[in-house]
């Protein structure tokens, strides 16, 4: 079973803890781990885009021209294509980009990131992360003492807010709740950083 160093919210050691092998100790998978990222960064895309097409610009009603006799091109309005003003062709409408992917498929590229986490020594589990209010200053000192910089994901236990108030401003640093932990986050991130609650909330989930 693998384990990693188990820290105080002080910095020091308190031990070591073990980690479920089928989670945190599987071969990675990269190419279902891409396949997660692109599926995830295509759902955040909000797909508003619009042009018109030529029956929704305004004018062209009337025949420009008579079909014969002028010498030019035939035309049948002022609003087609290859007009100045004229529609769009096959030009993008507002769409949901969002699709999924099997649940099976999910679940093992969760559990690739999470591994190499553990395989690259970017995991870091803290026993507890609490506050007696609310305080960026207080929490900046915490990372400090856990000696963390860079980009670092934070996934806490349900409830925690006091927690999650304090590190949200601080400029590298994202929380999630435990139960939201995604590839995308997790991949993004330099360190990811768990509490033993959180730990075992996202080993129940995907054991």
């Amino acid at each position: 079973m693998t384990s990693v160093k188990l820290f105080k919210q002080d910095g020091s050691e308190n031990g070591t803890v073990d980690l479920k092998d089928e989670i945190f100790g599987i071969e990675p998978n990269d190419n279902v781990v891409y396949d997660a990222i692109i599926m995830q960064r295509a759902g955040k895309r909000q797909g508003t885009h619009s042009t018109k097409n030529r029956s929704a610009v305004r004018g062209g009603g009337r025949k420009p021209w008579r079909q014969k006799g002028t010498g030019r091109a035939r035309q049948g309005s002022i609003r087609s294509p290859q007009w100045r003003g004229g529609g769009i062709v096959f030009g993008p409408t507002p769409r949901k980009y969002g699709y999924k992917l099997p649940k099976k498929v999910r679940r093992l590229a969760i559990k690739s990131v999470l591994s190499q986490k553990v395989l690259d020594g970017d995991l870091v589990v803290v026993d507890e992360l609490s506050l007696q209010k609310p305080k960026t200053k207080e929490f900046t000192q915490v990372l400090a003492n856990l000696k963390l910089d860079g980009k670092l994901l934070l996934a806490l236990e349900a409830g925690n807010d006091t927690v999650a108030l304090s590190a949200r401003n601080i400029e590298g640093v994202s929380v999630l709740a435990a139960d939201q932990v995604n590839v995308l986050d997790v991949a993004n991130s330099d360190k990811l950083v768990l509490t033993k609650k959180a730990l075992q909330q996202i080993e129940e989930v995907l054991a």
